[in-house]
This record gives C-alpha cells, structure tokens and sequence, in this order.
C-alpha cells in the first residue's frame, strides 16, 4: 500500500494547499468590496474546511476506504447528538442568521432582551456588548434573532420628562429646559433636541425632552442634564410638581 499512501499524503498536502489559497483569494475578494469583517473571515474559513474535506475523501478513496458506511454513522451520531446540543445548536444557527443578514455590525449601540450596549464582537455562539459603564454583556445568539432590537448605530436617544406646578410660568419653564439641554449637547453634531410640553396631569405641566448623545457618554450626560434642569428651575423660582408653591406665587 506504499503507492496508495504516498498518493494520498500528496492529495491531502495539495488539498491543504488550494484551501489555503482559495481562503486568501475570497478574503482580498471581500475586503476589495468592502464586506464587514466578521462575514468575510468566516465565508473565508468555512470554504477553507469545505476544501479540505473534499480532498480529504478523495485520499481516502486513494487508499481504498470506503466513505458510504463512514457516512451513514457520522449521519446516525449527528441525529443523536443534535438532541443533546440542541442549545448551542441554535446558537450556531442564529449566529450565521446575524452574520448573513448583517443585522447589525461592529460599533453599533444595540437594545435587545433588555440589554443595551455597543458591539464589540459577533461570534456563531454569541454576540459580546460593552454597556455604558464598561460592563461585558454576552448575549446568546438566538436570543437575539426572532426578537426586536433596537439599533441606534453609534449614538443613543434620550428621554426625559420634568414635572412642574400648574400655577407655574410655562413658557419659563420651557425656556430654562431648553438652556440646559442645548448647553450639554451643542458640541455633538447630531440630531437638534426636542424640548416642549408633553402632557398636562392633576394639575401639572409635564415637560418632555429628547436628544441625542454619543452612546459612551449616555449616563454621564443625562445625568449631568437632569441636575442641571432641577437647578435651573429652582434658581427661576419654578416650583415642581407636587412641591409646595410659596406665597409669593399663588
């Protein structure tokens, strides 16, 4: 058997060879076209192994081993096997989904199964975030697909609503919201905010604001306008919701 051998250890080193070099030819076909990373390395890898299984059965061939019962038991172990790993399965399986639909990609500030944060990596198993306060967040893959996400790309909105009397100076109230919230946002080229009355109850003015910030920066900046709005109000004389309304203004 020394030919059949020698013959098939040059099927395998020349299969090895052309799965190198079709790995290559794909990876510089995608990057000239400007596919997203994580697609291209595993199109890349996935025809590298379709290539060396193909040579690989054709050396066995070589030396007289018969494929056809080899693959009826790897067909008869998967079956069985796909109940035990049926999770990690559809992890895998969610995974090529997020990949080949490129939901969304690297850098994008996503929301979904109550977590939020910015992509950091897209594996077939799992989907890594870093939340605001640098947290890791690992996400399973079929956690995500089927469900509804949102995807702000590299900002994110927010949404603050302040409560002030009814007795009160609305049109003050407005003007001192819209200092504040334009004074902590001017140097981010985004979205103008959106500040104005956005419902009356029990005797209450509700101020709304929304603006957009940068999603590194989403508490830090929220918090700094929230504080900044209660003294706002207080240095206006502009007593909030529920608060007690002093003498001089009923």
């Amino acid at each position: 058997y020394s030919f059949q051998l020698t013959g098939a250890l040059i099927i395998i080193i020349g299969g090895l060879i052309v799965a190198n070099w079709t790995a290559r030819l794909l990876l510089r076909m995608q990057e000239r076209r400007n596919v997203d990373v994580t697609l291209r390395q595993f199109i890349a890898s996935s025809a590298r192994v379709l290539v060396i299984v193909m040579f690989a059965i054709i050396a066995l061939g070589k030396i007289g081993i018969s494929m056809t019962p080899l693959i009826a038991a790897v067909g008869g172990l998967a079956v069985g096997a796909s109940f035990a790993i049926q999770g990690p399965v559809s992890n895998y399986g969610a995974g090529l989904v997020l990949i080949l639909t490129r939901m969304f990609k690297v850098g994008d500030t996503i929301a979904v199964s109550g977590c939020s944060g910015v992509v950091t990596r897209i594996e077939l198993a799992s989907t890594r975030l870093v939340a605001d306060d640098g947290e890791d967040i690992i996400i399973p893959n079929k956690h995500i697909v089927g469900e509804i996400h949102r995807n702000s790309h590299a900002n994110r909105l927010v949404e603050g609503r302040v409560g002030i009397d009814g007795g009160a100076d609305g049109e003050q109230a407005l003007a001192a919201v819209t200092a504040v919230v334009h004074a902590h946002t001017s140097e981010f080229d985004l979205p103008q905010p959106l500040i104005g009355i956005d419902a009356f109850n029990d005797g209450a003015v509700i101020v709304g604001y929304r603006y957009w910030v940068p999603a590194a920066r989403y508490f830090a900046v929220k918090y700094a306008v929230n504080t900044a709005i209660h003294r706002a109000l207080q240095a206006a004389d502009i007593p909030l919701a529920g608060a007690r309304v002093p003498l001089a203004m009923r």
